[in-house]
C-alpha cells in the first residue's frame, strides 16, 4: 500500500495483501474508518464464511470459484463477480477452489436511508 500525500491510498496489487491458511480465513484490513471497512479474504477450497446478517457490503471476488448464498439464493462467484447485499441481508460464502475477494462494507445507524434501501440514494 502507498499513502500519498493528497490523502488516498493506492494499492498496486490487493491480491498481495491476501493471506490463505488452512485453519481458518485470515482477513485482512485495507481501510477502516468512520462506517466504512475494506477488507481481503482468502479462503482455502473446502473453507466457508457461515451464513450471517451484515451492513451494505460490496463484495468483489478476484480469483477462483465458489458459491456465495444471500438471503437463501445460491450465487456462482467466479473472477470479476461483483454481488452488492443490503443491509440487514443474511449471506455467507464458500470456497470450490482457492477463492480471494476483496469487501467494502458501509455500517449505517438505523434510520439512515442506506441502511434502509442502499439502492435509493
Amino acid at each position: 500500500m502507498q499513502r500519498k500525500s493528497s490523502g488516498y491510498l493506492y494499492f498496486p496489487n490487493v491480491s498481495k495483501n491476501i493471506i490463505f491458511s488452512i485453519e481458518n480465513p485470515q482477513p485482512q484490513s485495507l481501510y477502516a474508518e468512520g462506517q466504512v471497512k475494506v477488507i481481503t479474504i482468502g479462503l482455502e477450497p473446502g473453507q466457508n464464511i457461515p451464513i450471517h446478517p451484515e451492513g451494505l457490503t460490496v463484495y468483489i471476488f478476484l480469483k477462483g470459484k465458489g458459491w456465495m448464498t444471500v438471503n437463501g439464493e445460491r450465487l456462482a462467484v467466479n473472477p470479476g463477480a461483483t454481488v452488492i447485499t443490503p443491509a440487514g441481508a443474511h449471506r455467507g460464502i464458500e470456497a470450490i477452489t482457492r477463492l480471494s475477494f476483496q469487501t467494502v462494507r458501509i455500517f449505517a445507524l438505523p434510520n439512515d436511508p442506506i441502511h434502509l434501501d442502499p439502492y435509493k440514494r
